[in-house]
C-alpha cells in the first residue's frame, strides 16, 4: 500500500513538472489571454482523451442522483483498484507457492514478480476511472492521463525487471554441475546489466511517449559515450565475453586437467577476466579468457579412458618358440582375473580389447608391442593396475626363462661355450716360410 501511494506521489510530481509549462515570474503580468488558453490546452490534453473510456456519467445522466454518483463512483473506483490489487496478490502468491512445491522455479519467479506490479497497474486503472468521473478534474485531465500512463509504464517495467531474474535460473540450467567464480558472479552481473539497460530504455520511452520530450540528442550522446567506453575497455570486454563462452560452451570445467599452450595442469578457477591453471609442478598460470577460447585446448579430464602403450623387449638370442610363448604369456596376463576387468571398456558402443604383437626389430632387442585402454580414467587406479601387470609380466617371464633386453654391446669370443664363433685362418701358412 505504501509503495503504491509513493509511486502515485512521485508520478504526480513528475507529471505535473512536465505537463504544466512554466508561467510568468512573480509580479509580471500575463501577456494575453491567448497565453492562458494555451496553458489550459496543455493541461487538458489532446481532444478525445482515452480517459473518456472510463467515463460512466452517461449511465445516470442529470439529476439528484448525479450529485451523489459524482463522488461515490470515483471513490469506489479507487477502492476497487486497491481491492483487486490485494486479490491479485493473493492469487499470484498462491500460484507461486504451488509452482515452488512442484519445483518449477521459472514459473514461480514469473508469478512472484507479478505480485507488486499487478497491484500498481490495477490501482492505476482505478485512478483513471476516478479521474474520468470527477467533473472538477476535467480541467487537469491531461495531467491525470499522464500520471496513469506513467504508473502503467512503471508497472510494466517493474515486472520485466523482476522477470530478468529468470535469466539467472536459465543460466544455471544451461550449465549444470558448474561451480566456478564466473558461474557465481556471471548470473548477478548479467541480471544487473539487463536491468540497467531495461530501465534506461524504459526511461527514454516514458520521456518520449508520456511526456512528449525529444530524446534524439540524448540518444546521440549516449551512443558517443558508449562508443568511447567500449573502445577504452575492449580488452576487458573480450575477456568478459570469453568467460561467457566458457560457461555456455563448457570446453572445460573446474577440476579438469587440460593441456594448453605447453602448460599441463588442472583448472583451479574460472573468473570473469581469466582462468587459473595449476600445473603438475605446482605452479599457477593465469590465462586471459579471450585467449583461451580462441586457441586449441586439449581436455585430458574428459577422455573416456586412459590408453597405455608398452614395449616389452627381449634379447635377440631368444629362440623362436620362446618368442611365441612370450606373446601368449602377455595375452593370458591381460585376460587374467583382477587385471582384465578395467581394460575391456565399451566406448561409443564398441569394445576395445587389449592387443599384443611381435611388431619390430630394434637395434638391441626384439619388440613385443602391448596396447590397452583403462576405464574409467581414474589416474591413480590406472597406475596401481599398471604396477600389478608389470609385476605379473616379470614373474611369468622369469618362470619361462625369457630374458628382457636392455641397451648393451655384446662381444663374441672364440671358444665361447654358449656362443661359439667359427674362425678360419685365411692364410693357414702365415707362419710357414715361402
Amino acid at each position: 500500500m505504501k509503495i503504491r501511494f509513493a509511486l502515485v506521489l512521485a508520478a504526480s510530481t513528475l507529471a505535473s513538472s512536465l505537463a504544466i509549462p512554466a508561467g510568468p515570474a512573480l509580479g509580471q503580468e500575463t501577456g494575453s489571454t491567448g497565453h492562458a488558453a494555451a496553458a489550459g490546452a496543455v493541461l487538458i490534453g489532446p481532444a478525445g482523451s482515452w480517459l473518456a473510456w472510463f467515463d460512466l456519467r452517461a449511465f445516470w445522466g442529470e439529476g439528484p442522483l448525479a450529485v451523489w454518483m459524482a463522488w461515490l463512483v470515483p471513490a469506489l473506483a479507487v477502492l476497487l483498484g486497491l481491492g483487486l490489487g490485494r486479490v491479485s496478490s493473493w492469487v499470484l502468491g498462491a500460484l507461486s507457492r504451488r509452482c515452488e512445491a512442484r519445483g518449477w522455479s521459472v514459473q514461480q519467479q514469473a508469478f512472484t514478480g507479478l505480485v507488486s506490479p499487478a497491484g500498481v497497474a490495477l490501482f492505476a486503472l482505478g485512478l483513471a476511472a476516478a479521474a474520468a468521473n470527477v467533473e472538477a478534474l476535467e480541467a487537469s485531465r491531461g495531467f491525470w492521463e499522464r500520471t496513469v500512463l506513467l504508473l502503467v509504464c512503471i508497472a510494466v517495467l517493474w515486472y520485466a525487471s523482476n522477470l530478468i531474474f529468470a535469466v539467472e535460473l536459465l543460466l544455471r540450467r544451461l550449465t549444470p554441475g558448474v561451480e566456478s567464480a564466473v558461474h557465481r558472479s556471471l548470473g548477478p552481473l548479467v541480471r544487473k546489466t539487463l536491468r540497467a539497460i531495461l530501465w534506461s530504455m524504459g526511461a527514454l520511452f516514458i520521456l518520449n511517449s508520456v511526456f512528449d520530450q525529444d530524446i534524439g540528442a540524448l540518444l546521440a550522446g549516449l551512443g558517443i559515450a558508449g562508443l568511447a567506453v567500449s573502445l577504452a575497455a575492449q580488452d576487458s570486454l573480450k575477456n568478459l565475453f570469453g568467460s561467457v563462452t566458457i560457461v555456455l560452451d563448457r570446453p572445460f570445467q573446474v577440476g579438469e586437467r587440460i593441456i594448453y599452450s605447453g602448460y599441463d595442469g588442472v583448472i583451479e578457477e574460472i573468473g570473469l577476466r581469466s582462468t587459473k591453471l595449476r600445473t603438475l609442478t605446482g605452479h599457477l598460470v593465469t590465462i586471459p579468457n579471450a585467449k583461451i577460447v580462441n586457441d586449441p585446448v586439449e581436455n585430458v579430464g574428459q577422455r573416456p579412458s586412459i590408453r597405455r602403450t608398452m614395449n616389452v623387449t627381449i634379447t635377440y638370442d631368444t629362440p623362436l618358440e620362446k618368442i611365441g610363448e612370450a606373446v601368449e604369456i602377455l595375452r593370458k596376463l591381460l585376460e587374467e582375473d583382477g587385471i582384465r576387468e578395467p581394460i575391456h571398456p565399451v566406448i561409443n558402443g564398441d569394445e576395445l580389447p587389449p592387443r599384443v604383437y611381435f611388431n619390430d626389430y630394434n637395434a638391441e632387442s626384439l619388440n613385443l608391442f602391448v596396447i590397452y585402454w583403462y576405464a574409467p580414467p581414474a589416474y591413480w587406479d590406472y597406475m596401481d593396475h599398471a604396477q600389478r601387470l608389470n609385476l605379473r609380466i616379470f614373474e611369468e617371464f622369469e618362470k619361462a626363462g625369457i630374458e628382457f633386453a636392455f641397451p648393451t654391446q655384446t662381444i663374441y669370443l672364440a671358444r665361447d661355450a654358449k656362443r661359439q664363433l667359427a674362425i678360419e685362418m685365411l692364410s693357414k701358412g702365415m707362419d710357414e716360410p715361402g
